[in-house]
């Protein structure tokens, strides 16, 4: 396996000094570059993730077009869910739609067992190609929360409000937990194949968990994501939380055995230090003001970087995913910016 040449991210992922602020984007591989564009005419995400060679070149050509210091798996949060029964379909403008959506208890038990190397084998190829022969970066293994993942599957789609994962999650408990370990195994599972094939660093998406209170947090979610570090943590590399609209959560994150809390913008970085925050912090510029004006982007950039850079343990990132709108030139000068400022600040 080859060496990561570049180990900006990873030091900085554990707190450590670093000669400048590592930068990578949420949603960096895709959507907005044309080249991506040109395969998508021809082949759907799903095609395209299973295809090594093809998912590969779209994980790292944001690497060799924004010269960001990570580079984050192309493929999609769903990914695991046929292999244990679950329906879905990933429909354009829409996103994935499940035919079979969980409604009782019985729907849970028939949930069947994830093996990566064997429901997944072109994810581990990709992996193994890229860290192993196309990377000079720490590639970002990732896995849906079981919160996350569970929201889908029982709303049958995206939601606005989750109001059918939010009722079943009250009135069938024991369902409920049976779904959350169930999901927990698959993440765990599929996580340590990542980086058994090559994965430097993991992020869990729990995107749209930031749709419950922190005491619904507590009870229903936070013991079955300590298990899930708890055993990931046995792997040896950086681990990073994220979701969207959860501030209010950070602090229950950094309680967790993690390395990384991921913000998104609604929660700027001292105040998330103000609140205990000590852990490397990831984030948090709007993904809308990638469409302003230039000295507008540099600006907002600027003062996240300064609140940043405060302590060591700060990755600049994006409070959620690259737009498809975004012009892929502003993201490879923002990465410029973000070394060259950061490099100046540090004075290293």
């Amino acid at each position: 396996m080859s060496k990561v040449i570049n180990d900006t991210f990873l030091k900085a992922a554990r707190g450590e000094r670093t000669d400048y602020v590592p930068a990578w984007y949420m949603r960096q591989a895709g959507r907005s570059q044309p080249e991506y564009r040109a395969i998508k005419e021809k082949y759907s995400l799903f095609e395209i993730t299973h295809q090594p060679e093809l998912c590969a070149y779209v994980t790292r050509l944001p690497v060799e077009q924004y010269d960001v210091d990570a580079a984050i798996l192309y493929k999609d949060i769903m990914t695991p869910l046929p292999a244990i029964g679950v329906d879905v379909e990933i429909q354009s403008g829409i996103g994935p739609v499940i035919s079979n959506p969980i409604t009782s208890v019985a729907d849970v038990e028939k949930l069947g067992e994830f093996n990566p190397e064997e429901d997944v084998p072109y994810v581990i190829e990709t992996i193994k190609l890229l860290t192993e022969e196309q990377l000079s970066v720490p590639l970002i293994g990732f896995s849906g929360a079981p919160f996350t993942l569970a929201s889908y599957m029982i709303e049958g789609g995206p939601s606005k409000n989750y109001n059918k994962t939010k009722a079943f999650m009250y009135s069938e408990p024991k369902a409920w937990f049976a779904l959350m370990d169930k999901l927990a195994d698959v993440s765990i599972r599929y996580v340590k194949a990542q980086i058994k094939a090559g994965a430097k660093a993991i992020q869990i998406f729990d995107s749209w968990v930031g749709a419950l209170n922190v005491q619904d947090y507590r009870y229903y979610i936070k013991p079955i994501m300590h298990r899930i570090f708890s055993e990931l943590r046995e792997e040896n590399v950086p681990l990073i939380m994220f979701g969207v609209g959860a501030s209010h959560l950070a602090k229950e994150w950094h309680d967790l055995p993690l390395d990384v809390v991921g913000l998104d913008w609604r929660l700027q970085i001292k105040d998330a230090r103000e609140m205990g925050i000590q852990k490397t912090v990831q984030g948090n510029l709007d993904p809308a003001i990638l469409l302003a004006p230039w000295d507008v982007i540099e600006e907002r950039a600027k003062a996240i970087l300064d609140q940043g850079m405060e302590q060591p343990g700060y990755i600049f990132n994006l409070g959620h995913g690259v737009f498809p709108s975004v012009n892929p030139e502003t993201l490879k000068k923002l990465t410029s910016f973000v070394h060259e400022y950061s490099a100046a600040k540090l004075g290293r």
